[in-house]
């Protein structure tokens, strides 16, 4: 009944809607921001044939903080540097393998990245928020070099949504969350994979109901009891960091019980 209750409340589904949409977003960066380091990477090693060289000493990311890393991984940190937006911000070192700059893109994403990244390998493995901060930060973005505040409004929306103590957001602030979409969208309107995402975001966006899976039926949290439904929205948290770990806090373990039964 608890879980039921919380469903029926308006602004709780307004906390749900907007993690949804940032779930749906998430998705849409992946080929895009993967492509887009990729390049970057690839424009790096061209213009300075030094970086192709091979760490000889295995530095670690204490030896970047501290300056004191092989010469080669010095000038890796020096072109993160160059090509960050806001280069005297203090970067994540920790989320990086600087031996492995030289082969691996997205150890160099994880640079621009909030801290937490290390064991991240992929792009399929972030969260909205690395990639968000991905976009904010590297300059290889250069589509939204003119319109970078929507980029930060996002973010500030998104940190609002993670941080809101009874998980709630107000209709207020749901309106002005789906203009900042919108306006977010719209920089990367001849992405491919972001002109698949638009109508699935604008179906969460208009329905009055919480969307939190394409393939979990609303009614499924009233009436059913099916076990293999109740899989389904445990591997959605799972798979969705930012969403599942605040929903899993207050659910999980009675949806754990219930698969147990």
């Amino acid at each position: 009944m608890e879980l039921v209750v919380r469903l029926n409340d308006k602004e709780y589904t307004n906390w749900l809607k907007a993690g949804r949409c940032l779930y749906i977003l998430k998705d849409a960066l992946h080929p895009y921001t993967d492509e887009q380091m990729r390049a970057f990477h690839r424009a790096l090693l061209r213009d300075n044939p030094r970086l192709r060289e091979q760490c000889p000493r295995s530095c670690q990311s204490g030896d970047i903080k501290l300056s004191r890393a092989c010469g080669l991984c010095l000038q890796w940190k020096s072109e993160i540097l160059n090509h960050h937006r806001q280069p005297g911000s203090t970067l994540n070192w920790d989320n990086c393998s600087p031996p492995a700059w030289r082969t691996n893109h997205w150890e160099l994403a994880k640079a621009y990245m909030p801290r937490g990244q290390a064991h991240v390998n992929a792009a399929h493995q972030c969260d909205p928020s690395a990639l968000l901060n991905l976009i904010n930060f590297c300059d290889c973005f250069g589509s939204v070099d003119v319109h970078s505040s929507h980029v930060r409004e996002l973010i500030r929306c998104r940190n609002d949504l993670m941080h809101s103590p009874d998980l709630h957001v107000k209709e207020a602030w749901m309106k002005k969350f789906k203009v900042v979409l919108r306006r977010f969208v719209q920089l990367f309107s001849q992405v491919p994979s972001m002109a698949l995402a638009e109508p699935r975001l604008a179906q969460v966006s208009v329905s009055v109901r919480p969307c939190l899976c394409s393939t979990l039926a609303v009614h499924c949290f009233f009436f059913s009891q099916d076990t293999e439904q109740l899989m389904m929205l445990d591997g959605f948290l799972q798979e969705n960091k930012d969403l599942g770990q605040r929903f899993s806090g207050e659910f999980g373990p009675k949806m754990k019980a219930r698969l147990m039964v």
